[in-house]
């Protein structure tokens, strides 16, 4: 019965490694000061284990991504409102931007590396798609909100790593009032929604 456990090694190592590159990012004051050599020795592993798991870099750093966001996805797709599907758009749209914000803010190293890691565009990521999905799905039931694709980039670029780091880090605007400032610019683009 080799198999079973060498499954249970396999999930008890990637846990492993998502929880030392956890806690190196939480760490490290660059997201570009963890690397891979840095993972597997905090893990416990050797470089080709992570290696096979992830593939590379940017593979770990969605794989650790998705991990933190997964509870936040949970709540957007079935939770109650304001996140869930059962609230009405209007207050749905700023709720979700608003836990976006929160988790960005929570996880700053993690996704300025990510979003800074791709090769490609950063509208192409899989995290990326998802929310636009989601959001654009929400801003389409609005009456009156002429685009909805449109206005989900324009939203979700008011929560992208580098602008949060920008403001967070370079600026030092205080957490509640990116949150405030957030809301107002999200309040205003459903207003003119309303007015056309």
């Amino acid at each position: 019965m080799p198999e079973p456990r060498a499954r249970k090694d396999a999930a008890r190592n990637r846990e492993a490694v998502l929880a030392a590159a956890d806690a190196l990012f939480a760490r490290r004051e660059s997201p570009e000061d963890v690397t891979m050599a840095d993972v597997a020795a905090a893990a416990g592993v050797g470089k080709g284990t992570l290696f096979r798991a992830f593939g590379d870099r940017a593979g770990l750093l969605r794989a650790l991504y998705e991990a933190r966001l997964e509870p936040l996805r949970e709540a957007a797709e079935a939770g109650p409102p304001p996140l869930g599907p059962a609230a009405p758009p209007q207050q749905r749209v700023p709720a979700l931007l608003d836990a976006l914000l929160c988790f960005k803010l929570d996880n700053r190293r993690l996704t300025l590396a990510l979003e800074g890691s791709g090769s490609t565009s950063p509208y192409r990521a899989e995290h990326y798609e998802q929310w636009h999905d989601l959001l654009r799905a929400v801003l389409e039931q609005i009456p009156g909100l002429a685009d909805g694709h449109f206005t989900a980039h324009a939203l979700l670029a008011a929560t992208r790593a580098d602008l949060v780091e920008h403001l967070a880090g370079q600026e030092g605007v205080p957490r509640e009032r990116m949150r405030a400032q957030l809301a107002d610019f999200t309040t205003r683009v459903l207003a003119a929604g309303d007015r056309d």
